[in-house]
């Protein structure tokens, strides 16, 4: 959803009590050799929430992200929307979250191939990719993509909600597709094996960039349409064509997942569910869109958050389904014990071990190896 809202996007402390009476039902835990990644979500304490995208690594975030057995997260650096120059913006949170990494050395880990994810795993850290969520910073510069490549951003998202110089978002009207210098940008980030990412397109964009990619493509974070009718998920057309190319589909926790607005468990597994059966097993994973600190207070966080929607409609850049009324989470899907309730929901659905793994993270680390090698 909106990337200032991922420095809220958190856990009630319900969570906490759910997750240990799960731990004590006897029920099958993940494996802890596991690798869990989230393809989108981040690193913030939404009970002090913070404008800027820089991950907040406070004790407690460190704690929890570890406690979770989160093994990498794709965190959103750089200019979203809003006032200030894209390209200054995005390069000063790059050289900020370096800086972070290098100071948390012993926790966090920055990513830049495939075999790094295995590393972090076995030195017991958490490791970061960065990724983008707009690409304005490009201006009407492809070249841009070699300075970010440089600094090591690893995942691109063309496209926010609206439209931008590359194409088309998914509240965009008029569903255009890519520009030309959408396509000269999707040519630099194949040659810089830069993940391409579709989320938040339109259809079309979305349908011509799997097309142009010489590579296969992502989209980290979405829902399935055929389930939930709005924009902000993706229809099978678009999930099989990104499959069928050898890319990667992961469902996020979000309220675009009911017509209601207020996700449920039930409706992620109903979402990954309906990817599997169109993608196939090997081609999907989770994408969260949040984090895995624990919400101290609910109604201070819900008048926060109802702000924050109205900054977000102000900005043009509000999603159709969400409200001031809707959680950017699934209400019982939270917390520290996220992924693990999960699996466990996974495998109450006839989910075997093997195929829960690849949900869990094993897909996204077969779909970075062809993209980063390693």
């Amino acid at each position: 959803m909106d990337i200032d809202r991922r420095g809220f996007v958190g856990l009630a402390a319900m969570t906490a009590a759910a997750g240990a009476s799960m731990a004590g039902s006897g029920q099958a835990e993940p494996d802890n050799d596991w690798i869990i990644v989230n393809a989108l979500g981040g690193l913030g304490d939404p009970n002090h929430p913070s404008d800027s995208l820089v991950p907040d690594l406070s004790p407690r975030v460190v704690a929890e992200a570890h406690a979770s057995g989160l093994t990498m997260v794709n965190v959103t650096l750089g200019y979203v929307a809003g006032p200030g120059d894209p390209f200054e913006k995005t390069v000063r949170d790059i050289v900020a979250t370096d800086r972070l990494i290098r100071e948390h050395a012993a926790d966090l880990t920055k990513i830049l191939t495939a075999a790094d994810i295995g590393r972090a795993k076995k030195a017991g850290k958490v490791g970061l990719v960065y990724g983008f969520q707009n690409g304005a910073m490009m201006g009407q510069d492809a070249s841009r993509v070699d300075v970010f490549a440089d600094m090591g951003v690893r995942i691109f998202q063309l496209t926010y909600n609206p439209a931008n110089q590359i194409g088309d978002g998914s509240m965009a009207p008029l569903n255009r597709g890519l520009t030309p210098f959408g396509h000269e940008v999707i040519g630099r980030l194949n040659a810089r094996r830069v993940m391409v990412d579709l989320s938040h397109s339109g259809e079309q964009t979305c349908l011509e960039a799997a097309r142009a990619s010489a590579q296969p493509i992502s989209i980290n974070h979405t829902g399935c349409r055929a389930l939930t009718d709005l924009p902000r998920n993706k229809t099978d057309e678009e999930l099989r064509l990104v499959a069928e190319r050898g890319g990667f589909v992961g469902v996020y926790f979000m309220p675009f997942l009911n017509l209601s607005g207020h996700a449920m468990a039930e409706d992620v597994v109903a979402h990954l569910d309906h990817a599997v059966n169109v993608c196939g097993e090997d081609h999907v994973g989770i994408g969260t869109d949040g984090s895995v600190t624990q919400i101290d207070d609910l109604g201070l966080y819900q008048a926060a958050l109802a702000a924050e929607h109205a900054d977000r409609v102000a900005k043009g850049i509000a999603a159709k389904g969400e409200r001031a009324d809707t959680y950017p989470f699934v209400v019982d899907l939270r917390g520290p014990e996220q992924f693990r309730k999960l699996a466990q929901l996974l495998k109450a659905r006839g989910y075997s071990s093997r195929r829960i793994e690849k949900i869990m993270g094993q897909n996204f680390v077969s779909y970075a190896q062809t993209i980063w090698g390693g």
